[in-house]
């Protein structure tokens, strides 16, 4: 599509083009956010975080902490890549379990395509 207008410079009719809208923007793919199982991190610890940085009610934080432990990696948010990527690093800064001395630092999360 474009638009005309006239010219008094040229004389005439000058067209300028005008940018098409497509009707079907490409949506993104969505991104996974996957907690990672490990020994260095308690129930209590891995519950709070869940409620912390997700917003979780108890019950759903402890369900998940339960998926997290017997299946070894449970999905804790589905989002966009930008937000996924901030996700997974608050987990990482989220830091240690002070309930366990052996715990030196936040527990692992990655992020990966929902598809």
């Amino acid at each position: 599509m474009s638009v005309g207008y006239e010219s008094e410079e040229s004389g005439g009719t000058a067209v300028l083009p005008v940018p098409s809208r497509n009707p079907n923007p490409k949506i993104l793919p969505p991104y996974h956010v996957v907690l990672v199982d490990d020994d260095d991190h308690t129930y209590a610890y891995v519950i709070k975080m869940l409620q912390e940085l997700f917003a979780m009610d108890l019950e759903q934080a402890y369900m998940t902490a339960v998926e997290v432990d017997t299946e070894g990696r449970a999905i804790v948010d589905t989002t966009s890549k930008e937000r996924a990527e901030f996700k997974r690093d608050q987990i990482h800064g989220y830091g240690r379990d002070a309930l366990l001395d052996r715990s030196a630092g936040s527990m692992t999360s990655v992020i990966e395509p929902s598809e």
